[in-house]
Parts: C-alpha cells; structure tokens; sequence
C-alpha cells in the first residue's frame, strides 16, 4: 500500500531532491516506494530563514533530503550549540530533535524543529506584548 498524495493548484513538492510543481488543476498520485519528500506546506526557504532557529530548520531540511547527512548532522550541532549560548531555554527543543537525528528518524527531526520556530516566535513576540500593556 502507498501514499496517497493530493497536490492542490501550483503546489510544489520535493521528492527526492527534484523541486516538482503542479499544473493548474487539483492532481492525486500514488506514491509507492520509500522516498523522501517535503510538501509546499512543510518547506522553509532559505530567504524566509530570517532568524537562528529558521536557519537551523533549514538546515534540518537538508540533513532529510540529502543521501549522505554527515555534513548537516555537523551543522546542525554547531547551529544547537550556538542557539544554547544565546537561549538556554532552547534546551529541551534541541534535546528532542537531537534524540530524532540519533535515531536516524530526520522526517520527525524537522517536525520537531517546527516546534523549535513556534517556541522561538513566542519568544520574540513577549517583548512587544509587555511594552503594548505598559
């Protein structure tokens, strides 16, 4: 049994690496083979990467699409270890996705970083919300 897959109008999607971009009308397809593949939906841009965690995201999408990870793998620890100096309270977001990139599980490595990216804008958006009470 595969994966059913369901594009909407225009949308792209990665599949082992080739960027694929659907026509004008709504197409399903069969996906019936282990492959890798990121959705529109799931992809972070490298120009919408525009702070540490995003680019740490970024990175993690690559350690998932690429055939050899060891150079991401070592990016990434140099990002986790660079976003720990700056925010402690990262800890424990760097801790699941390092347990997920040990265990060789990279798919659930990058939903993981979603929810570093969601931790981190709830981060950024405390300081606006205090001075918008004051």
């Amino acid at each position: 049994m595969g994966l059913r897959l369901t594009l909407k109008p225009f949308e792209r999607l990665i599949i082992n690496g080739a960027a694929i971009r659907n026509g004008d009308r709504p197409v399903s397809f069969l996906i019936e083979n282990q492959c890798k593949f990121l959705r529109e939906s799931e992809i972070m841009h490298e120009s919408d990467a525009d702070t540490d965690c995003k680019k740490l995201c970024v990175t993690l999408q690559v350690l998932y699409l690429v055939d050899d990870p060891a150079a991401a793998i070592e990016l990434f620890y140099a990002q986790a270890r660079e976003l720990m100096a700056m925010q402690p309270s990262y800890a424990p977001y760097l801790l699941k996705i390092q347990i997920e990139i040990e265990a060789e599980q990279y798919y659930k490595a990058v939903k993981q970083g979603r929810e570093l990216i969601a931790y981190e804008s709830f981060l950024l958006d405390r300081p606006s919300q205090k001075a918008g009470a004051a």
